[in-house]
Parts: C-alpha cells; structure tokens; sequence
C-alpha cells in the first residue's frame, strides 16, 4: 500500500507519498480500505510541529471513511463490506488502516462517502460546541470564527436548528456569500481582532451569549470582549497558540473555556450516540456538507498548500 508520510515536521514539501507493507489488523481491529480522508488544521500543525501522538516519522491524518476488508479477533459489530467512518485515527492519509473496531461507526444508507468523510471529526466539533460546550437555545446570539470554514460552516447550521442566531466572521470578502449561505444572519470581514465594537452594535450593546474562537491568539482578546456579562469563550482547537493571561484579564465575568472534541465522545456509547446525532441532521437535511477541494491522496501536500493558504472554504478530501 502507498501512505503519505513525513521523516521530520516542516512544510508541505516534507509529505512523502510512501509504498509501506500492507497492513494486518490485529485482535480487536478491522482492516479498512480507504474511501475519503478529511483534511483538517490539525494535520497542518501535526505536519509542522508535532504534538502528543504525532512525533516524526508519522503517517498524517486522522479522519475518514472506508470499507472494511477483514476482521482481527474478537471483532462481532462488524462485517466485512460495511461503510464505515472514523473522527480521529492517526494515519489516515493512507490507502489501507487497521483500525481499532471501537473507534469506527457504520455509516447509515443515505449517506454518501464523501459526505461521511466530510462530517466525522468537524460536524462532532460543530456539535460538541453548541451541544455541551454553550447549549444553544432559541434567540442565542453566537460568533462564529472562520464561519465559511468547514467546522464555521456546520455549527452556522446547527446553532439556527436550535433557533439560535450568528455573526460569522470570514477573513475575505469572497469568504461572505458562502457564510451567508451556511444561515449567518450578520458577516463580518476580519483578517485579526477589532470586531468587537461591531458586534456590540449588532446586539444593541448587550454582547454576544458566546464566542466559538478558533482564529487563535490574533483575535483571543477580541472576542472576549465581545461578550455579554458571563458570557463564554469557547476557545477551540489544536496549534492555536496559548496567550498569556491572568484571571484577573477577563472582562465581564466571562466564562473561558477550552473545548476538546474526545471530551464529547469519550466513550463508545457517546461515540454512537453523537454520531447518530449528527448523521440524523444530513439525512433529515437541516446540515449539509460542503467539499469544496479533492485531491489524489497522492498530492496531500497540495491540499496542505491550499488550506494553509486561507483561501479555502468548506472541506477538503482525499481520495485514494
């Protein structure tokens, strides 16, 4: 089998497509063929930096959906055949995985692949946010950072499903029309911090009830004082940058939070249940996906170049 694989963190020039022995899936475990696998930030940043789970040299990825090929010992929920998908599984970017069977999920008829791949670690984290991180209620106002992005664009959806209201913040103008179209009722256009002000005005001066951040340290001061009094910051996802900060710094009385999407699902019965959740929202038409890029897996380091360019909106995929 072929995987992309990198000998040391750097840029994408470090992503080596990489002929590997195929697989063999141990007691547990279901050999899958690759379908889709998604492409997120933070692969860039396991790609740059590294971090807990991915020292070099690693296979990159960790998000998905394929076809199971074989079945380790032990394995009675699976069949080989079966669709599956997967939110987090290190080395996904690669033609064959063997998956640990607890951390895969049937994908319901009704669902294309692609769509199942675009869905999995995103629409959790859409869901984890505006599930259990700010339960979203009916007249809720929320901003949304990188609201065309493809995590923006899913919780834009979820949090007007749950009668909520949102101002989207894109970093170009061509970013605005596909935020509008996610159901932001406000978009604003920010490269950095300073939105604060305008975000006040739309709420006749009381604050937003939460800000979803996942803009980093350039817009952190920015959105906590876009907030009403005991509002929430949701401050989320890896590589971001850690600003220093005192208690003491919080306007308001804020709420500051730092959402992790393994937190949601933290055991098998979250993992189905959370999931089930999110494939009800596709199948009834109240989300819906937006792959905007597809690549050859092959060309990964393409996909990189382009997202990491903030030029994208929506998801990107790879398909083997």
């Amino acid at each position: 089998m072929h995987a992309i694989r990198i000998e040391e963190h750097g840029g994408p020039e470090a992503m080596r497509w990489t002929e590997l022995p195929d697989p063999i899936p141990h007691p547990g475990e279901a050999l899958v063929r690759l379908g889709a696998a998604g492409v997120n930030y933070m692969d860039v940043g396991a790609r740059a930096e590294g971090g807990p789970g991915w020292a070099a040299p690693a296979i990159l990825g960790a998000e998905g959906m394929g076809y199971v090929t074989a079945l380790g010992e032990g394995v009675n929920d699976l069949a080989v055949g079966d669709r599956v998908a997967w939110f987090y599984h290190p080395g996904s970017y690669a033609e064959l995985l063997a998956v640990p069977a607890h951390s895969l999920v049937k994908v319901p008829d009704g669902i294309g692949d692609e769509t199942a791949a675009a869905v999995m670690m995103q629409g959790l984290t859409a869901s984890h946010l505006s599930t259990e991180t700010y339960p979203i209620g009916p007249g809720d106002v929320a901003v949304v950072h990188a609201a065309a992005g493809g995590v923006g664009r899913l919780l834009t959806q979820m949090i007007r499903t749950r009668g909520g209201r949102v101002i989207g913040l894109v970093s170009r103008e061509e970013k605005a029309p596909v935020a509008k179209e996610a159901g932001a009722d406000h978009v604003l256009v920010h490269s950095g911090g300073g939105f604060e002000e305008r975000i006040r005005e739309l709420t006749g001066g009381r604050g937003a009830d939460v800000v979803y951040d996942g803009g980093g340290t350039g817009t952190f001061r920015s959105s906590q004082l876009a907030l009403r009094p005991h509002g929430v910051h949701a401050y989320y996802g890896p590589f971001m940058g850690v600003p220093a900060l005192r208690p003491t710094d919080l306007p308001n009385s804020i709420l500051l939070t730092y959402p992790v999407v393994h937190h949601h699902v933290a055991t098998r019965e979250t993992l189905l249940q959370r999931t089930g959740e999110v494939f009800d929202l596709v199948l009834d038409g109240r989300i819906t996906s937006h792959v905007t890029g597809r690549y050859p897996l092959a060309e990964a380091a393409r996909a990189h170049a382009d997202i990491e360019s903030r030029r994208t909106t929506g998801k990107l995929l790879l398909l083997p």
